[in-house]
């Protein structure tokens, strides 16, 4: 594939119609959720080269039909990828060495220099031994290297000037400042007074240039990893959270439209009121939209968000779906999400101009949390799918809607997620009366650990839930050590990898038979 990646997204597949309107009747599939950056490599860290083309291998092999990943933008401070620095540039730590090698923009020794942790993300070597690479690639390229590819990447930053411009600036400008915060930045830059951006874009041109030809690499690869998933029948379902970063260039490049001050500061930062992860809730410290500024202009920058990743994905989960309904806002500064207050969304006029703009909406709504009659109507109105997770199930309510005898078909079950420990570390900690209920609900008396994760994949995949997911650190049975994200914790999260024999392992073939008996294969499900 020597051509740019598609511009512009359509979703007049019937897939992605699919998240557009309830699933069609009797359609019943199934899938695993693993970040790219936990896949197998020998390079510290997950990338969309082999492993990831092995990984689609396994997936189809098991009768799966969905893939499903975190958010891919560039992470920064903790690398949570649900603070991006941009919404609409792609993390270039995902880049492929051996995939740069195969395009002749890399020698074989370019690569030779690492040696990582097999089980958890090194950021910080991983960070270095990538930059380097990209340094030697955009070296080579500028020296003539794969010449085939001068007008298509040319053409990537002509048609893709309006969503990378800003980005590349950021990058470059936080690259040279040593990742200090923009509000940290001279004045005229953090301000971006003309002429000091100007002078910014000249001086930093090399920079630029070498995060554009970054960004054109990755997505050509991952576009092409995108397809061969659809070839053989996975989709890929992604995320993106509803708030940005507040250093990010989102904020920097648009301060118009968030609640900021003279400053640059938040006037109030986002997260949510104690809940099941909390007792204190959760103070996430994303600065909250003027939503009244985004409406005024038509929703503009969310229509390019979301057209910035729909070329890439086959629908996407929106994080905090109840966000769009209404959000918690906890004043700045405060030291606990608890003194917060609940500020209104935009609503259904968002999502309105959201399906005029795209045409549908493939979109599966995180409804967790805090739900309230308003925010389950808003879902409805517009048909999208919602979420059960089955960890939240056995508390002893019996209207609880996690129980999968209050599945509904349009809705996606979880056995847990990334926010959730592994359904064996969730079994591990569990107090009595939850185990009591788990096992009455399952008929039968208590068994090992193993046999309760087993238990609740099994529950996941009976559900009339239309798809069913479930984490591969489930499929593995693995512990608490093999947790993704501790919400309310900022450090040591989202570094697990999965370990080199993973795609190997015997439960594919059991997950490949519940995935029959269920009538979940792709031989007995009838597309959207």
């Amino acid at each position: 594939m020597n051509g740019a990646p598609p511009s512009a997204c359509t979703v007049a597949d019937p897939v992605r119609a699919g998240f557009s309107a309830p699933f069609r009747s009797g359609y019943r599939a199934s899938g695993i959720l693993l970040h790219v950056t936990s896949l197998p490599s020998r390079y510290g860290i997950g990338d969309v080269g082999p492993s990831a083309f092995t990984w689609v291998d396994r997936l189809a092999a098991a009768g799966q039909a969905w893939w499903q990943v975190l958010p891919l933008g560039p992470t920064g401070y903790r690398h949570s990828p649900y603070q991006a620095l941009s919404s609409f540039a792609v993390n270039p730590l995902v880049m492929s060495p051996d995939q740069l090698k195969e395009d002749g923009l890399l020698e074989p020794g370019d690569c030779e220099d690492c040696s990582f942790p097999a089980d958890l993300v090194d950021f910080e070597r991983v960070v270095a031994f990538k930059e380097r690479l990209l340094a030697c690639a955009w070296n080579n390229f500028r020296s003539g290297a794969r010449a085939d590819l001068r007008a298509a990447f040319e053409q990537f930053c002509e048609e893709k000037a309006g969503l990378q411009t800003e980005p590349a600036l950021f990058m470059a400008l936080r690259a040279k400042y040593r990742g200090a915060p923009f509000r940290e930045w001279p004045g005229g830059l953090a301000r971006r007074e003309p002429k000091a951006l100007a002078k910014a874009r000249q001086e930093s041109a090399d920079a630029i240039d070498r995060f554009r030809f970054g960004q054109f690499i990755l997505l050509r690869h991952w576009q092409i990893l995108k397809e061969y998933a659809n070839q053989r029948g996975i989709r890929l379902l992604g995320d993106l959270p509803i708030f940005v970063s507040p250093d990010s260039s989102d904020v920097w490049a648009n301060p118009e439209l968030f609640l900021i001050d003279d400053q640059l500061e938040p006037r109030v930062v986002a997260g949510v009121p104690p809940d099941y992860f909390s007792a204190e809730g959760q103070l996430w410290g994303n600065p909250i939209y003027d939503w009244e500024a985004l409406r005024q202009s038509g929703y503009h920058w969310w229509i390019d968000r979301l057209r910035a990743r729909l070329p890439y994905l086959d629908a996407i989960r929106i994080d905090h779906f109840r966000g769009f309904e209404a959000a918690w806002h906890v004043p700045a500064g405060a030291s606990t999400a608890a003194a917060g207050h609940w500020g209104p969304g935009p609503g259904a006029d968002f999502f309105d101009k959201m399906q005029q703009a795209l045409g549908g909406l493939p979109l599966l709504a995180e409804d967790l949390g805090v739900i309230t009659p308003a925010v389950t109507a808003l879902r409805d109105q517009f048909q999208l799918p919602g979420m059960r997770v089955l960890q939240f199930a056995f508390n002893g309510d019996p209207n609880n809607p996690h129980l999968p005898h209050h599945h509904v078909h349009n809705s996606v079950v979880y056995t847990g997620t990334h926010d959730n420990d592994t359904t064996r570390g969730w079994y591990d900690t569990l107090p009595e009366h939850e185990l009591r209920h788990l096992w009455n609900y399952l008929q039968r008396p208590p068994g090992a650990p193993s046999e309760a994760t087993w238990e609740l994949t099994r529950l996941a995949w009976s559900s009339v839930s239309a798809l069913a997911v479930t984490p591969l650190q489930d499929l593995l049975g693995l512990g608490s050590a093999a947790r993704m994200n501790v919400p309310g914790r900022a450090d040591g999260q989202w570094r697990w990898r999965a370990p080199d024999d993973a795609l190997n392992d015997t439960a594919w073939e059991r997950l490949h038979e519940l995935t029959r008996t269920s009538g979940r294969l792709a031989a007995s499900r009838d597309h959207p």
